[in-house]
């Protein structure tokens, strides 16, 4: 049976040898990291904080959705997302949604 000293002499190497191949791979990782940033046009700007660059979803507008209901005073819906309550309160007042509906 292994003791404490042993596993933690084992540890030591096999931290050792981490050290030894991270070593003799950081320069063909680069390389393969720089490559792919030129194929794909990205610059050390567009990794600064993590922040992707914004692109546009394939097939929207990326406008805001028609209103779908309008409230007593003004206020709107799309339809989409939670109720508001506005119009939460109104139906649990007995009114009916398509009532409100534009």
């Amino acid at each position: 049976m292994t003791n404490l000293i042993d596993i933690q002499n084992q540890i030591a190497i096999l931290q050792k040898q981490a050290e030894e191949i991270k070593a003799q791979e950081f320069n063909k990782t680069v390389q393969e990291i720089k490559a792919k940033m030129a194929a794909f046009g990205i610059t050390v700007a567009d990794l600064d904080g993590g922040k992707a660059r914004p692109r546009k979803a394939a097939g929207k507008s990326g406008g805001t959705a028609p209103v779908k209901y309008r409230g007593p005073n003004g206020e709107t819906w799309s339809g989409r997302g939670l109720m508001p309550r506005w119009l939460a309160a109104l139906v649990t007042q007995g009114q009916s949604k398509e009532s409100f509906a534009v």
